[in-house]
């Protein structure tokens, strides 16, 4: 396992489990994923932790607030930190959502991104900024959502394959997203993973989600990973191979052994993709 470059299955590094990482990291988790909004530019004891593990495990940054597909200027001071904390840690794996959270200030939301030739154009010219910045390829994240934006002049897919084609970066997928959003605007969720560009798949989140009493889904990533969410996992794996994934849980956290529970499940879903890929 080299540091820096994530394979298999991984989980969001978070302070809630410091204390039992420390007594031991389980043998199923391969790397992990931190947001680097909350990390980078920390010092003291923050700092010190996350150094032990960064020296011991592959990271991948996964970014919150970079607003690829927002009207205010790009956050080039930002890009600049990250490329920074990256480089001090050894990381080689950067993603956003292609999505949009501020304006004059952060929305503390994610929003869609009109799925319009203009905003493919927009969105493209500032993610091909954020690459040269960086000095490397990102992936961009599939989002959920919950109000389509007017206008549209593509559909959600040909959006993210316009987007990702003409900013020549890669596609974080995430398939619970896909599961949500399939539910709530009545779509087909396998046929749609299959109409993105998956032969670009750098990385894959799976997480769990919320209903509502009304049937609204909303993608909480506080509950446990549902079978036809697994489901969409697999078959995402026999399209791209078993391209490294990390279960996100961000509320309710239980703890680290039921976590490990479900990395357990990525590992058994991988494994016969793995074993695949080692024959070819």
């Amino acid at each position: 396992m080299i540091p820096g470059f994530p394979l298999g299955a991984g989980l969001g590094f978070r302070r809630e489990l410091i204390s039992a990482l420390d007594e031991g990291v389980p043998d199923a988790i391969d790397f992990f994923e931190l947001a680097p909004e909350n990390w980078a530019g920390l010092g003291g004891r923050s700092a010190k932790q996350l150094r032990r593990y960064t020296e011991r495990y592959p990271f991948v940054c996964h970014g919150l607030s970079l607003s690829l597909g927002g009207p205010s200027s790009l956050d080039e001071n930002l890009l600049q930190n990250i490329k920074t904390f990256m480089a001090e840690h050894g990381m080689t794996l950067y993603t956003e959502h292609l999505s949009w959270c501020s304006d004059d200030g952060h929305l503390y939301d994610l929003l869609p991104i009109p799925c319009t030739e203009e905003a493919v154009r927009w969105t493209a010219e500032r993610i091909r900024r954020a690459q040269d910045i960086l000095g490397m390829r990102i992936g961009l994240e599939n989002a959920s959502y919950y109000v389509a934006p007017p206008g549209a002049e593509l559909s959600e897919a040909g959006f993210i394959n316009a987007v990702i084609a003409e900013a020549d970066c890669l596609l974080h997928l995430d398939v619970n997203n896909i599961y949500v959003n399939s539910r709530n605007f009545g779509f087909d969720a396998l046929e749609f993973m299959h109409a993105l560009p998956l032969e670009r798949t750098c990385y894959i989140h799976v997480a769990g989600h919320y209903t509502e009493p009304d049937g609204l889904l909303i993608d909480t990533h506080g509950a446990e990973v549902i079978d036809p969410v697994w489901a969409l996992l697999e078959a995402a794996y026999d399209r791209c191979g078993p391209v490294p994934t990390c279960l996100e849980r961000d509320f309710n956290i239980p703890d680290l052994a039921a976590l490990v529970t479900e990395v357990e499940v990525i590992e058994r879903i991988q494994s016969p993709f793995r074993k695949q890929r080692r024959a070819a």
